[in-house]
């Protein structure tokens, strides 16, 4: 939907970026390839001289970009919804990853976790009721 008078709209979300450190795309293969299952995507060329690695599945995609003095998002965090939040949460244990269970968001069930650079993220189901 549009602004009033605006001839432009917004569509979805095409990607969000989560920032790692130089030399960790090993580390971001093993959690978002081996542990959630998502297919990397090969980057074009001018941008993976800048390193980094992207992923894709079930509609979202996930870049994740180089960045010199890296920190782990703490606060910031994409929210992903997904079928099956359970066994998510699961899986995320088996691999290691904490799940932190949050009731605090009315008609949905989720979750917060850290892939393997600490960067956070919410998973989040929509509960039974809505």
């Amino acid at each position: 939907m549009s602004a009033a008078g605006e001839s432009f709209s917004f569509e979805r979300l095409h990607h969000v970026q989560l920032d790692i450190p130089a030399g960790a795309e090993d580390l971001c293969r093993e959690f978002w390839a081996g542990v959630l299952g998502m297919t990397e995507v090969e980057k074009p060329p001018v941008l993976a001289a800048r390193g980094g690695c992207w992923f894709r599945g079930g509609g979202l995609e996930v870049h994740l970009g180089v960045v010199p003095e890296f920190a782990p998002a703490r606060k910031s965090h994409p929210g992903i919804l997904v079928r099956s939040l359970d066994e998510l949460a699961a899986r995320l244990r088996t691999h290691g990853h904490p799940v932190v269970w949050d009731d605090n968001f009315p008609g949905y069930r989720r979750f917060h976790s850290a892939d393997k650079l600490g960067n956070r993220l919410e998973f989040l189901e929509p509960s039974a009721e809505v």
